[in-house]
Parts: C-alpha cells; structure tokens; sequence
C-alpha cells in the first residue's frame, strides 16, 4: 500500500485577499455626472436651435442653417456624449422624467430621485445660462431675437412669436409627451438592462431621442425632459413659463406609465427579467 498522502500545507492568506472592494462613485460625484451631463445636452442641443438651426443663406442661395433635422440629431448626439463620458458614473439620465421612470420600474430608488432632479435642473440652467452670455456679445439683437422668440422654449398653440412650430394645439403637445417621454424611457429600460441590454446602449438611447425629435418638433418643440424646458423657459419670457406646466406634468406621467408598463411585462415577483 501506498503512505497516505501528506495533506497540503495550508498558505497563509496575503494582503490582498483581506483589501477591500473597490468603493462605488459616491453621491456627490453621481450628482456632478448628472449635472454636467444634463449641461451638455441642453448647452449643445440648444446651442445648436438658437445659433445653427436657421443661420441664413449662402452665396449660391442654399441655406447654410441646420434646419429640424440638424437640431434633432444634436439631442441625440449630446445624449450620446454625456451617457459614454458619465454614464459609469450616475447611470446617465440627465433628464427628471428618465428618473422617475426608472424609479417606477424599480430600476432606481426613490428616496434618490430628489437630488438627481435638482442636479439636472441645474445642469440645464448652467446651460441656456450661457448662451445667453455668449448672446451678450452676439450681433445687433440676436439676444433680444432669441428671447422674443421664446429661447427656443417648448410651446403650443399660434403665439406672438412663439408656440407650436406647426401650429399644434394643447391636446396635442400632452398626447406627444406622454406618448414620445414613453416611449423614449421603454427603450433605456430594455438598452440598460443589466443581461439583455446592449454596450451600445448609449448610441441606441442617443438614437431613439434623434428619432423622437425628428417626429416632434413641429408639434411642441419637443420637451421629453423638463430640465430641458425649465433651462429655455426661464430665458424665454412670460408665455414660455405659463406654458411650462404642461412640460412638466406629461413628461412625468408618460415616463411614469413606461416605468410601471416595463416592470408588469417584463418582471416577475420584482425580479426583472
């Protein structure tokens, strides 16, 4: 018979196995990341509606504007940049209805809806804040324009200068919240899913926004965001901020709906699916 194997030697445990596990971003730096991310969007998206969007003509006639179509591709592309560069860092929602909505789908928890909302309302202050102050040095009355104009605000109904770009009433601007502000967070939930979702999440969810603009602007501009209307409203005088509750409201309650739509279809005692 073979001597019984001699039992293995018991290795005594390193430093490492003892460390700690890598601390997660804390609440002021997820604060910070919405706050900037929010920024960006508003500063680049509406950067691009009050400077870009209607710019003129050329030499040859042909204008040298962005048009709808470069203004909604802007909110996709700003979305785009802020979910990539901050997302790891706050989940990249820049925006109060996304954050209610994933708290309705159980994505998010409540008690921390508060401080991300006020982030991305400051965030989107910041960011119309500074366009007016680049305005300030802008040529003739290009301000005065933009602010009668309504600062590229959300609106509907045929207004001195303002409201709906085609003409669209209130039931229509609460009909496209709702149902767009739905829509849009349905997708983040399904992209961001923590095993069916997709590493490009942040192009799918910039995308879907780029979409969601190029259906909505002639009907109100296109909100799906109510920092994004605070941040305009504000410059954008009396009209734009009577109007703002509607930007307000439907937004929520589309997001709201999706959140509780997601979690009856796709979850099963509260395990998401």
């Amino acid at each position: 018979m073979s001597p019984d194997p001699i039992p293995d030697k018991p290795v005594a445990p390193t430093p490492l196995d003892h460390a700690p596990a890598p601390a997660g971003p804390t609440t002021t730096q997820k604060l910070l990341a919405e706050a900037l991310g929010t920024f960006v969007l508003v500063f680049g998206s509406i950067g691009a509606a009050l400077f870009a969007s209607d710019f003129g003509v050329g030499a040859n006639g042909s204008s040298l504007g962005i048009g709808f179509v470069g203004v909604a591709f802007a909110f996709g592309l700003t979305v785009v940049a802020g979910a990539y560069a901050w997302g790891p860092i706050s989940g990249g929602h820049f925006n109060p209805a996304v954050t209610l909505g994933l708290a309705a789908a159980g994505r998010f928890a409540w008690k921390d809806s508060v401080g991300y909302i006020v982030a991305q309302v400051i965030g989107g202050a910041v960011g119309t804040s500074l366009i007016v102050l680049i305005g300030l040095f802008g040529p003739g009355s290009w301000l005065a324009d933009a602010q009668a104009g309504g600062f590229a605000s959300n609106g509907y109904g045929d207004g001195d200068g303002f409201g709906s770009p085609g003409g669209f009433g209130l039931g229509a601007a609460i009909v496209a919240e709702i149902l767009f502000t739905g829509i849009f967070v349905l997708v983040i939930l399904g992209a961001t899913h923590a095993t069916r979702g997709t590493k490009f999440a942040g192009l799918v969810i910039g995308l879907t926004l780029t979409l969601i603009h190029l259906a909505s602007i002639p009907i109100d501009n296109t909100s799906v965001n109510p920092a994004r209307s605070i941040a305009t409203a504000i410059y954008g005088g009396a009209e734009p901020l009577l109007q703002l509750w509607v930007f307000l409201v439907f937004p929520i309650v589309g997001a709201l709906l999706a959140g509780f739509l997601h979690r009856a279809l796709f979850s099963t005692k509260g395990i998401d699916l």
